[in-house]
């Protein structure tokens, strides 16, 4: 049953470790579109090892756990991207934000989503950006209400 109570001592934000790849997946596989996409299965599958080892050696690939109590329930990736447009400005892209389905509504996401604007700023980004699946209609009204715009359309193709 889910419980909006705000936490009175929320979770810590700390960079992933490759033992929480197993709750990183399995938060990223429990919603209508992550099931879809994912293999949440014992054991993972080698490609999420190989993805884990690749982002956490890049210095500009920050993926990111929210710990409560050593319960990871939440995380995200922010990824900094140096650009020559807008006068050099560097952007942080954040992906991939999940927080666990019992603990919504307890600002777990926005606590999330601040630690990662605080990391961008950090790391000398001048802008936050993300995008969000067409469908996610509860994921909008959050990050607009966080003072997201929707400024531009997305577009992707898969290369697979």
């Amino acid at each position: 049953m889910k419980d909006d109570a705000p936490l009175s001592t929320g979770p810590a934000f700390r960079p992933a470790r490759r033992d929480d790849v197993p709750a990183i997946i399995r938060l990223l596989a429990d919603d209508p579109l992550g099931v879809r996409r994912e293999e949440a299965t014992d054991p993972l599958p080698d490609f999420y090892w190989r993805a884990f080892e690749a982002v956490d050696r890049d210095p500009n690939n920050h993926l990111i756990v929210a710990d409560l109590a050593g319960r990871i329930v939440g995380c995200l990736q922010l990824t900094i991207i140096p650009g020559l447009s807008r006068k050099g400005l560097t952007r942080g892209q954040i992906e991939s934000v999940r927080v666990a389905g019992e603990m919504r509504g307890r600002k777990i996401g926005e606590a999330l989503i601040a630690h990662a604007e605080a990391e961008a700023r950090r790391l000398g980004a001048g802008a936050l950006q993300l995008t969000t699946d067409k469908s996610r209609a509860d994921a909008h009204r959050f990050y607009e209400r966080l003072g997201f715009t929707a400024t531009h359309i997305g577009m992707k193709r898969e290369l697979g």
